[in-house]
């Protein structure tokens, strides 16, 4: 995230204006410079980060709505129960509730940070200095919010059962599959066939309540498969390697290779962006030992996980998630403020309101939630 000011006559006025030694001058355009700057924040912030990518925003009145989803309206198969999973608090742990198909109530919570810097910063039309603080207080709040949605993500995705009957990809699973997660064919190896495999497997989960096929298409598959950068450099090793196997059995000599079309593609471009359709993102925070996988695995305790080795989750494995944004089960309701029409909210910071401090602040808080209002929308791939 990067912001800049342009420099013009109007800009660097109001800036100087906001460190002026005068409290009223200083308030006044620290007011304004608030205003102004409110609906900006707010753009930057909803298209920052991968939880943007896949929350969608459910906007209410702060001050006369109490935010809630009708659950019957959203899923059109009229029988069975919801099982929703979200926070009443920010940084708590992911419940899990079941609903009956009626009207769904959110919790929300606030998330805030607050910055400052010296005014002489300002006296000096520093446009960089102030457009620095307001950075790093966006890149403050978006760190919680990141943390926050994803722990509701990993969380649908370590406590998801559905039904699925004799369903077989090339042996992945058999008969009755519960959980939404399958090991990859070789321990710590990514191959095309895991992702076929995930891809029969979330084609199972999206079934009717009878355990056919739904009468209206509403899932697409796996839109995005969420990865570590040791996994995307797998991928981009595949423009060189076999696919299927990267032991060195005898095997490697004859197992199939990539087209030479797409690998050259991937060896041009660096990596791919795509398999089958399902977009590929690399994220720092997957990988072993890192902080979604070591959040993912504090969700796997007594939830019988499918993992490598014994079969069961372990913490040297790794996660990899698979999200049907088609669906639109992950929504997160965001508070509006009734005056501004703004979702987030930019004030003057009172506490420097004293003329030998000589400091100005600013301070941003958003009051939202994060919900999976269906798990059949999220898969993975234990690597």
């Amino acid at each position: 995230m990067k912001l800049k000011f342009k420099e013009t006559a109007q800009q660097s006025a109001l800036i100087q204006a906001m460190g002026s030694k005068n409290m009223a001058v200083a308030r006044e355009a620290q007011e304004a410079f608030a205003r102004l700057i409110g609906p900006v924040t707010q753009i930057v912030l909803k298209k920052a980060g991968t939880a943007s990518k896949i929350y969608t925003d459910a906007p209410y009145n702060e001050d006369t709505d109490n935010p809630s989803y009708p659950l019957d309206l959203y899923y059109n198969e009229g029988v069975g129960l919801v099982q929703v999973w979200s926070q009443n608090v920010a940084g708590g742990m992911p419940t899990s509730e079941l609903s009956g198909l009626s009207e769904l109530k959110f919790s929300t919570y606030r998330l805030d940070s607050a910055v400052s810097i010296a005014k002489r910063y300002a006296r000096k039309a520093r446009l960089d200095v102030v457009a620095k603080m307001v950075e790093r207080m966006l890149q403050e709040v978006l760190v919680k919010r990141e943390r926050n949605a994803w722990a509701v993500i990993l969380k649908a995705l370590a406590e998801a059962n559905s039904p699925i009957v004799a369903a077989q990809a090339f042996g992945a699973f058999t008969n009755t599959y519960n959980k939404h997660i399958l090991p990859t064919a070789t321990e710590n190896v990514f191959t095309l066939g895991d992702l076929n495999n995930l891809l029969n497997l979330i084609d199972r989960v999206n079934s009717a309540f009878d355990g056919g096929t739904p009468e209206s298409q509403y899932s697409n598959g796996i839109t995005e498969l969420y990865i570590s950068p040791e996994i995307m450099a797998q991928i981009r090793a595949m423009a060189y390697n076999p696919i299927f196997s990267t032991s060195l059995s005898s095997a490697v000599s004859t197992v199939t290779q990539l087209p030479e079309s797409a690998r050259e593609q991937i060896y041009a471009n660096a990596g791919t962006n795509s398999f089958y359709g399902v977009n590929l993102v690399s994220l720092k925070e997957l990988g072993d030992g890192k902080k979604y996988n070591t959040l993912f695995n504090s969700f796997t305790t007594s939830q019988n996980v499918p993992g490598q080795n014994s079969g069961v989750w372990q913490s040297t494995d790794q996660i990899l998630v698979g999200i049907d944004n088609s669906r639109g089960a992950f929504i997160r309701p965001i508070a509006r403020d009734g005056e501004t029409g703004s979702t987030f909210n930019v004030e003057v910071d009172d506490q420097f309101n004293l003329k030998r401090i000589d400091k100005m602040g600013l301070f941003g808080s958003v009051q939202e939630g994060s919900v999976c209002l269906d798990a059949k929308s999220v898969v993975g791939i234990a690597c």
